[in-house]
């Protein structure tokens, strides 16, 4: 039964898609997603369950997310990927360059269980659904300094002069880390002047790239307080390195990793029955337990030392955190990372 369940569901998705049914099983699909514990985790949280449950392999294509548009990009006229995880601010950038298929909530059930902030619309069509949240929050050695600290204000506390890290517009958190302290500190949405003097009066240990650099300036002590995402955080202090994660009184910036349909590819019904998978909450609670990521579905149990751990924090929620308008960032990006360059980075 349950098999004839997945397989009318996979058919019901394919009809919805458009495709033939003489096409709507194959047996695998090619999954684009990160590298690392997230690529482990997806698999171990979505794609092993997926396999289980209809026989088809998942074959993962691992890169960030902007390789995986760049890739997308170069094949979309013959397309070897089925789904995309992609961040928030490239999974618009993918819509616009039209590689990316609609995807039919109604015919996958789980998703009667999504938030309604985590399904992404173009007009009145779903391009991408959220499968779990993360943030950015404040990060400092707990060897270091005594007492936790409260506000993003803290990091220009003169007892930490040369040990602040920041995310530089090269990570895909810099930019809307930067309209998120604009916000923070008062400014107009169109006026960032103040915050970008506040920025060059930083001093900084390290703006990092990549999240993995800001992982290692933190367990070398090169740094011991900054701005880091809660997943690399934790990951962290389930190591051992004496870190920890806050979220200050002012918020903390997010997003989330994001599904997509691909356009032309190869196995669409299967497609949208990995989605299906990704929104149970088994998968849900899965990601949550490995990752910190924060469920985009309601009903996941989770224990408590979990759910402290999460992007909003022990006692907040999706609603709590500051998500980005990601069409305004992207169309801000080259004058953004300009000034940064300019009167930060010299």
């Amino acid at each position: 039964m349950k098999i004839l369940t997945v397989l009318l569901t996979a058919t019901s998705a394919a009809v919805a898609l458009g495709v033939p049914l003489a096409n709507a099983q194959s047996n695998s699909l090619t999954v684009a997603w990160y590298g690392g514990n997230w690529g482990e985790a997806f698999q171990a949280c979505v794609a092993a369950p997926f396999t289980a449950q209809t026989g088809i392999t998942v074959v993962a294509d691992i890169g960030t997310s902007t390789t995986t548009l760049a890739k997308l990009q170069q094949q979309a006229s013959a397309p070897t990927i089925d789904v995309a995880y992609l961040d928030g601010g490239i999974s618009e950038l993918a819509q616009a360059a039209g590689v990316l298929a609609p995807i039919d909530l109604e015919t996958l059930p789980n998703s009667k269980n999504l938030l309604k902030e985590a399904a992404y619309r173009d007009s009145d069509a779903v391009f991408a659904v959220s499968g779990g949240y993360y943030s950015l929050g404040l990060t400092y050695r707990t060897d270091e300094i005594n007492e936790a600290p409260t506000s993003w204000e803290e990091l220009w506390n003169e007892d930490h002069v040369g040990a602040v890290t920041i995310p530089s517009p090269s990570n895909s958190a810099g930019v809307p880390f930067i309209f998120f302290l604009n916000r923070m500190l008062g400014g107009a949405p169109t006026d960032v002047s103040e915050t970008f003097e506040r920025l060059s009066q930083l001093d900084a240990g390290l703006f990092f790239d990549s999240s993995g650099a800001a992982s290692n300036a933190f367990q070398s002590g090169e740094v011991t307080i900054g701005a880091h995402f809660n997943v690399g955080a934790w990951a962290l202090a389930d190591s051992g390195v004496p870190v920890t994660f806050v979220v200050p009184q002012e918020g903390v910036w997010a997003t989330d990793a994001r599904l997509h349909l691909i356009k032309g590819g190869p196995n669409p019904a299967g497609a949208a029955q990995f989605l299906d998978t990704a929104m149970s909450a088994e998968a849900a609670a899965c990601l949550a337990e490995k990752l910190y990521l924060g469920p985009a579905i309601t009903g996941v149990d989770l224990t408590p030392e979990v759910n402290r751990k999460l992007p909003w924090g022990e006692k907040g929620s999706v609603s709590d955190l500051n998500l980005s308008d990601w069409n305004e960032v992207n169309g801000r990006r080259a004058e953004i990372t300009e000034r940064w360059n300019r009167e930060v980075a010299r």
